[in-house]
């Protein structure tokens, strides 16, 4: 599950090839509405709007909260974490490729566990591979392969996802867009996972598929419902506790980044506004990026009318 949450909350790229403690946690048990994960940071003249995403979504998870749809009319400009042109471009799919690959010579069926291994050889004969088909392949990027052609079974799209749809909106709308990170910096936070902390992802992934995906729909019904305190629980610490390594680098080291460039839109005169839209776990507890940016004097405020 681990390597899950990254891949369906935190890296946008890779799905297509927030959230600190509100003021109050929304009571969402029962409500029909859509619960949005979105924020509204302010300072003397202009606003930047926060939106958690989910990457991976289904068509039945729309339309869209009015909060969203609020947001987006409001905001001259749609940032997200890369730069929509980057995601299509020509060379994008060979650098995730370059970067699956082994720079010290060994294999995949070298870095895995027999068990694993054993276990990997099974999933894949089922649809006619193998492991040697993959021997070229570091886990982490095993574990999205496989993570993503189950999910889509399961009618979760990556063109479906919030960030996906949102960039289309932008550019039938003619919104200025942008992005907080390139693709570069997203693969980088990938490829740099401790092997020892991929395998064991990619051995979680193997030993218990189906808890996995049960995994998945539990997230997204929480994301869905805005339930703050079972997202960062069951996700975030979940994650900062088994992976740390994972957990900075495809986190918080993001984080920390995002956060000045953030601040210079805040800083800039006028008032042409900003909605920020990135994996939802970059909003999470005291490393997201809405907890440092309150740290930092700024107002900041839930905005969710079906809480009310």
């Amino acid at each position: 599950m681990r390597f899950l949450k990254p891949i369906a909350l935190s890296c946008a790229a890779a799905a297509c090839i927030g959230l600190a403690y509100a003021d109050s946690d929304a009571k969402t048990q029962g409500a029909t509405e859509q619960i949005p994960l979105l924020w509204k940071v302010s300072d003397a003249d202009n606003a930047v709007y926060l939106l958690g995403s989910f990457h991976l979504l289904k068509a039945d998870d729309y339309p869209l909260s009015k909060d969203i749809d609020a947001a987006f009319d409001d905001a001259h400009t749609i940032v997200f974490e890369v730069e929509p042109s980057a995601l299509t471009a020509p060379d994008t799919a060979e650098k995730f490729k370059q970067a699956a690959g082994y720079a010290d010579g060994r294999t995949l069926s070298q870095v895995l566990p027999k068990a694993a291994r054993d276990r990997l050889q099974k999933m894949l004969a089922v649809g006619g591979g193998s492991v040697e088909q993959m021997d070229g392949v570091e886990p982490w990027a095993v574990t999205l392969s496989l993570v993503l052609g189950m999910t889509q079974a399961m009618g979760f799209r990556q063109d479906q996802g919030l960030d996906a749809t949102l960039m289309k909106r932008a550019a039938e709308a003619q919104k200025t867009v942008a992005g907080l990170e390139t693709v570069d910096d997203q693969i980088n936070a990938l490829d740099s996972m401790p092997m020892n902390e991929q395998v064991s992802g990619l051995d979680e992934l193997l030993a218990k598929p189906q808890e996995t995906l049960s995994d998945l729909v539990e997230m997204h019904d929480w994301w869905k419902r805005g339930d703050i305190k079972n997202l960062d629980g069951r996700m975030r610490l979940e994650m900062k506790q088994k992976s740390p390594e994972s957990y900075r680098l495809v986190n918080v080291q993001r984080n920390d980044a995002w956060v000045p460039k953030i601040e210079q839109r805040l800083a800039e005169p006028g008032q042409d506004n900003t909605l920020v839209v990135v994996g939802a776990m970059h909003l999470l507890g005291s490393d997201g990026v809405v907890d440092k940016l309150r740290a930092k004097g700024y107002t900041v405020e839930r905005i969710c009318s079906a809480c009310k």
